[in-house]
């Protein structure tokens, strides 16, 4: 299956500064894509690029064959900003309706703003809008048109938990049908669990690009595992097990992932002393930080 954004050895340079260094990134239809970076990393340069906004000094972008900015790449894109702009004396149902006429598709505009939790205020001027609603009739707008590739930039800014929650349905739900979607965010804990692939851009360098799990795998950071029993034996399980202890009630022992098991396996044979075990993963704040180090190249 064809990719639906197809990025080759795209460079960028601001005046002497280099942006972009030679970035290679796909995401094939269905897919969602997180691209993380601290800020000047190049993510926003990088969808801006994509979308024909700015000229690539090397290296080649295509969406669905197509180059950026041509009509066909603006007909299968969709790109919701950070920071959504609107005309504040239009009503949200006037300003979706503008945006189906000039994108030539048909669209159920009510059905739609109610989609994204706007039902309520589908005839209310956007200039009363708050900035977290602004954000839903933006991505009512992404919706139009059943998009192949959708570009989100930070696309929970302003939401509230269960606003967040709908949007992250929404987008699996753009994946099901096809579209290919690229969530450029700072919120880790939100995409960790919710995107198939992470990629991540160091001053304009991508450092990583996998599945969380092949990553984790790749870095191979420990995995902590807190083990909890009586408080008398506390001391003497710890050091029977090499572990530290923590408070009066547990000890914690660090470990490597293909020593897991086995570590599980002496901590059962502890017997009764044994209360509860908690296991801690590395997770992708930890991944982020470990690819993200600048003595790693």
């Amino acid at each position: 299956m064809d990719n639906s954004l197809l990025i080759k050895s795209v460079s960028k340079f601001r005046g002497k500064v280099q942006v972009l260094n030679d970035v290679d990134l796909t995401v094939a239809p269905g897919e969602r894509l997180a691209l993380l970076g601290h800020n000047g990393a190049g993510k926003s340069t990088l969808i801006k690029t994509i979308l024909g906004l700015t000229a690539i000094d090397q290296g080649s972008i295509r969406i669905c064959g197509a180059a950026p900015g041509t009509s066909v790449a603006r007909q299968t894109t969709a790109f919701l900003p950070e920071s959504v702009s609107f005309h504040p004396a239009l009503t949200g149902r006037e300003q979706l309706t503008l945006f189906a006429r000039l994108s030539g598709f048909p669209a159920d505009v009510p059905g739609l703003l109610e989609r994204v939790g706007l039902s309520d205020a589908l005839d209310r001027r956007i200039g009363t809008y708050s900035k977290g609603m602004r954000q839903r009739l933006g991505l009512a707008q992404v919706l139009l048109g059943k998009p192949k590739l959708a570009l989100l930039d930070e696309p929970t800014s302003g939401l509230d938990p269960i606003s967040r929650q709908d949007l992250y349905t929404i987008i699996d739900e753009l994946a099901a049908q096809g579209t290919a979607v690229l969530i450029a965010s700072h919120a880790l804990t939100e995409v960790e669990a919710r995107t198939d692939r992470i990629a991540i851009l160091r001053k304009g360098i991508k450092v990583a690009d996998n599945t969380l799990s092949a990553l984790s795998a790749e870095a191979d950071l420990p995995t902590h595992l807190r083990i909890t029993a009586h408080s008398d034996q506390i001391d003497q399980l710890a050091q029977q097990v090499g572990g530290k202890r923590v408070n009066g009630a547990s000890f914690e022992i660090t470990c490597s992932a293909d020593q897991k098991m086995a570590e599980l396996r002496h901590i059962a044979a502890l017997g009764d002393a044994i209360v509860d075990i908690s296991m801690t993963p590395p997770r992708l704040e930890d991944l982020y930080r470990y690819y993200s180090r600048e003595d790693r190249q």
